[in-house]
């Protein structure tokens, strides 16, 4: 699926039937300024990650302190905006819509292979009691499989955490060198925790490809960071 464009950002036509939830996937490359300006008029505490591609799930009950390190955020308090920043990462937003327990999931192949995604949810079903099942999960942009070249090192290290390495696809011409099919394995590990695969969305757009979204890939330090968001409001 493409998604709801609405100027800046990207949504899921089935999210938007949730009456207090905000989420989007923005298309923008530039600075976040005029975007934390909007969003806290309209009342929501903007809350960002230092992302440094680990395992690492924040748990938010009151206004943090100071930016912690990690690339996952999991309340169930309204009024916060959960933000991920990412350019070729898969960004994973997830809402339990009647117990109103929301996350936002950084999710690059570091993070994929320590199963960020997976212990957001185990989070989730730990701390809130919700069920896998009940969840609705949104797959943003990111970078596809025929664009996403690896090494020897990213196969081996999903190997040694015991991951299936279905979703490498061997190079035809560069030896040591795969494919990886970043969106496939995050849903992959979600599938096999017991989410629903028809609760799943995806915005398919390969951000390598398309230049209407950053790519660090593509334009290296130029490349600019897309913010993917989501939260309760009151």
């Amino acid at each position: 699926m493409q998604g709801e464009k609405h100027n800046d950002f990207l949504t899921i036509p089935r999210w938007e039937q949730i009456s207090y939830l905000a989420h989007g996937f923005g298309i923008w490359k530039g600075k976040d300024e005029g975007f934390r300006k909007k969003s806290e008029e309209t009342g929501f505490k903007l809350l960002f990650l230092d992302q440094v591609h680990s395992d690492r799930i924040r748990f938010i009950d009151r206004v943090p302190e100071r930016k912690s390190k990690g690339d996952a955020m999991v309340t169930d308090v309204p009024g916060f905006l959960l933000v991920i920043k990412t350019a070729d990462c898969l960004p994973v937003l997830i809402v339990d819509e009647s117990k109103k327990v929301i996350a936002a999931v950084h999710c690059g192949w570091k993070g994929t292979s320590k199963r960020v995604v997976q212990k957001a949810i185990q989070g989730m079903v730990d701390r809130y009691g919700c069920h896998p099942s009940s969840l609705l999960v949104a797959l943003g942009p990111c970078i596809q499989g025929e664009c996403y070249e690896v090494g020897e090192d990213v196969f081996q290290s999903f190997e040694k955490q015991g991951l299936s390495t279905d979703f490498f696809l061997p190079h035809p011409s560069r030896k040591n060198k795969y494919f990886f099919d970043l969106k496939g394995e995050n849903m992959s590990q979600m599938l096999r925790l017991g989410v629903d695969k028809t609760n799943i969305s995806s915005i398919d757009c390969c951000t390598h490809c398309d230049e209407s979204f950053p790519s660090y890939r593509r334009d290296r330090n130029r490349a600019g960071r897309m913010l993917s968001f989501i939260g309760m409001s009151f």
